[in-house]
């Protein structure tokens, strides 16, 4: 366990490191430097941690030992993240892989946002970009489990990523978990509600459809049909119902 002392060194050297990074594109830090120096032995204590990771075949199992990596490192990462500069880390890419494997969606986004405005890779194990990790890794959670990531956040990731290259598949799963989110807001819909839009439930109905339709565009086995043909069912009565003069929001 990491003492509050040396947890507010690390996250010190770690803006010291970040503010001396003056070029517009990402580079490693000097070895000779105290937050070099620093940034080295932590590199060790990661490549550890890898290997215990490794070392052990069951995903659950994992999960533990990932959230307390991540709570260990979170005072460097911190750091990297207030000096908001642009420079490579492994430390702080691999944070937000764990971020995400322990179900701390905020902050692997948290750190996404920071890697993509500087231009920050994966480390190479990793064989994707950043923005690919995180549009499409987070959504197929969001998929498996609806209730898993909030509607705001897919919407976040997506304002993030949406330009980034990558697979049209990759890009696809968020359009799917997006639809998806719009529809439990659909079938959630409360009339009374103060915050509910001026279109009323189909509103929630149609963005669904908006988002099911771009899938389906950027990838024909995204296995959104069905949602698609009911979701327009669905739609086609709720208008209905409007131009009879039932009221429907």
């Amino acid at each position: 366990m990491t003492s509050p002392f040396l947890r507010n060194r690390q996250r010190k050297l770690a803006a010291q490191s970040g503010e001396a990074a003056t070029a517009h594109m990402p580079k490693p830090r000097d070895e000779k430097s105290a937050t070099g120096q620093e940034y080295a032995g932590l590199k060790v204590r990661l490549h550890d941690q890898l290997r215990q990771l490794q070392d052990v075949e069951s995903h659950e199992a994992r999960i533990p030992m990932k959230a307390q990596f991540v709570k260990d490192f979170a005072p460097w990462v911190d750091g990297v993240i207030e000096a908001d500069k642009p420079v490579e880390d492994e430390i702080v890419m691999t944070s937000l892989v764990w971020s995400i494997d322990i179900g701390e969606f905020e902050r692997a986004v948290e750190i996404g946002e920071f890697a993509l405005r500087h231009g920050m890779s994966m480390p190479e194990r990793y064989k994707r970009s950043v923005a690919c990790f995180l549009r499409e890794d987070i959504a197929e959670i969001a998929i498996a489990d609806s209730d898993a990531v909030d509607l705001p956040l897919l919407v976040k990731i997506d304002s993030l990523t949406a330009d980034a290259d990558m697979p049209d598949a990759a890009k696809a799963k968020l359009h799917k978990a997006l639809g998806r989110a719009w529809r439990a807001k659909a079938d959630a819909f409360d009339a009374s509600d103060d915050s509910a839009p001026a279109g009323g439930e189909a509103a929630y109905v149609s963005a669904a459809l908006d988002q099911l339709r771009r899938a389906l565009t950027l990838d024909k086995k995204a296995g959104v049909k069905k949602d698609i043909e009911q979701l327009d069912r669905r739609l086609a009565k709720l208008q209905e119902s409007q131009g009879n003069g039932d009221p429907a929001d």
